[in-house]
């Protein structure tokens, strides 16, 4: 019944969270998102559970996410997601697990402490913390041990994180708050502006995922939304175009495409050469917008491609990182 105990990764994200196993693959990939009961504290429902009661729920029930802009917000709410979501992926345990957790490149000493306490109370023997740009491109299947620059941008839920990777190691970095959560903000303003209509989260991330873009399509395409009528507030359905969210994206779209440029000015002159050569990987939820990719290569003159497998890069790497930190092996260790 009680197996032995596991190296496992852990993509703590502000939208998911995903779990990978060594010799399993992902395991796990839920929505970061609690249900708790608002006067006893209790935990109702986590995860998918959780998420379908987002703007449904009663008075004495409120769905919230316990991470915000990549970093802690609620530490109890964190820790019982975390647990919950280690248990269902491995099962009960006589020796506890030893877990490696990502975190944001921009986020403070404190701020990595409270993940590294919330993950050993959830039930890990031993808790190591990598930055997510470094997880990033080990799953991306980037050799970052070699001496010739790569550079890797991550586009969660909560930040986009953007780095130039050589030798095993960040050379420049930088982390912005300004990512998924952003442009499902970005639709739902530009709704409610533009036909008086307000929506909620879980609509503004539909509309984004069907007709989002970030480059102007060939061939336009609609959706409906629905949602209440400010003005009558009755309920209303109206039909979006993708230019119209081409339109409602580009503030956001441009501060991420803003930062790489930055990254890129800081980047000394031979690493800038590689990146010149080798591109621009993007991983990440985020990096799935329509069309992102074509605007970062017009914008900045560098191609750039998405990762196979973009959503889980970081969840894969992490658990990479684990797994060859503790192999027996130690000359097949290239991230340590």
């Amino acid at each position: 019944m009680f197996g032995s105990g596991a190296d496992i990764g852990i993509d703590l994200g502000t939208a998911s969270v995903l779990i990978y196993i060594k010799g399993k693959g992902i395991v796990l990939q839920e929505p970061s998102i609690v249900a708790v009961h608002t006067k006893t504290g209790e935990v109702i429902a986590v995860g998918e559970q959780a998420r379908a009661m987002l703007g449904r729920t009663p008075q004495n029930i409120t769905a919230i996410r316990p991470l915000r802009r990549g970093v802690i917000d609620d530490y109890e709410a964190t820790e019982k997601m975390l647990k919950y979501f280690i248990h269902k992926a491995i099962g009960p345990r006589l020796i506890k697990p030893r877990i490696a957790v990502c975190v944001p490149s921009g986020v403070t000493e404190v701020e990595k402490r409270a993940v590294e306490d919330a993950t050993r109370q959830a039930g890990a023997r031993k808790v190591d913390i990598i930055e997510e740009p470094i997880a990033a491109a080990i799953g991306a299947g980037i050799d970052i041990s070699r001496p010739c620059g790569s550079m890797i941008v991550d586009i969660g839920g909560g930040t986009t994180d953007i780095a130039v990777i050589s030798l095993g190691g960040t050379v420049v970095n930088k982390s912005i708050k300004t990512a998924g959560d952003n442009l499902d903000d970005a639709i739902a303003y530009y709704l409610k502006r533009k036909h008086n209509i307000l929506i909620g989260e879980r609509t503004a991330e539909e509309v984004k995922k069907t007709i989002g873009c970030a480059f102007k399509r060939e061939v336009p395409v609609e959706m409906t939304a629905k949602g209440r009528n400010l003005v009558s507030g009755l309920p209303k359905n109206v039909v979006l175009s993708s230019d119209e969210i081409l339109e409602a994206l580009r503030e956001p779209i441009d501060d991420m495409v803003e930062a790489i440029r930055d990254v890129l000015e800081m980047t000394p002159p031979e690493l800038a050469a590689d990146i010149s050569d080798r591109g621009i990987v993007l991983t990440g939820g985020g990096s799935l917008i329509y069309g992102l990719d074509k605007l970062i290569t017009e914008k900045i003159g560098i191609n750039a491609v998405i990762a196979d497998e973009a959503i889980s890069c970081v969840a894969v790497g992490t658990g990479l990182f684990v797994e060859y930190k503790y192999s027996k092996n130690k000359k097949r260790n290239p991230y340590v």
